[in-house]
């Protein structure tokens, strides 16, 4: 194992402490989990502390959302690659979260089929968005779904 590619660092930011556990343990292994936040206001120091390569977020978060606080991460040049994983099966939060600065968009139904290659797209520079009906005309060229 000694070509493996080391694993990615990850933050989870979601408000909701049992999803997070089950994104870790769904993503266990491949990824390393280096923190877990419940909302976006320590964002900015756990960023500069626990240097995560990717980062998962959650659009609805207490205080700013995760598309104003993705928005201003890539303001600052935050080279975490940024994953949204959210209920919201919408376009224009769709295209809204890859304007701010996402290259992946999974909508929470489709966790266990989805967030591991989102996630692996994004390490690769790739975007990725969940397929459904919703979201359709959104996988153009360069993603992998």
């Amino acid at each position: 194992m000694e070509n493996a590619q080391k694993p990615a660092r990850l933050l989870i930011v979601d408000d909701h402490p049992p999803l997070a556990r089950q994104v870790e343990q769904l993503l266990r292994g491949e990824f390393d989990v280096v923190g877990t936040l419940t909302s976006g206001a320590a964002l900015d120091t756990a960023v500069a502390e626990l240097h995560p390569e990717l980062i998962v977020m959650d659009i609805t978060l207490p205080g700013a959302s995760g598309i104003e606080l993705a928005r201003r991460l890539t303001a600052r040049g935050c080279p975490a690659r940024i994953v949204f994983l959210t209920v919201h099966a919408d376009a224009d939060y769709a295209r809204e979260s890859m304007t701010a600065g996402g290259l992946g968009y999974v909508i929470k139904p489709r966790l266990g089929s989805d967030l591991a290659p989102a996630l692996r797209a994004a390490r690769e520079g790739r975007s990725f968005v969940s397929p459904c009906p919703e979201l359709v005309g959104l996988q153009g060229p360069g993603s992998s779904t």
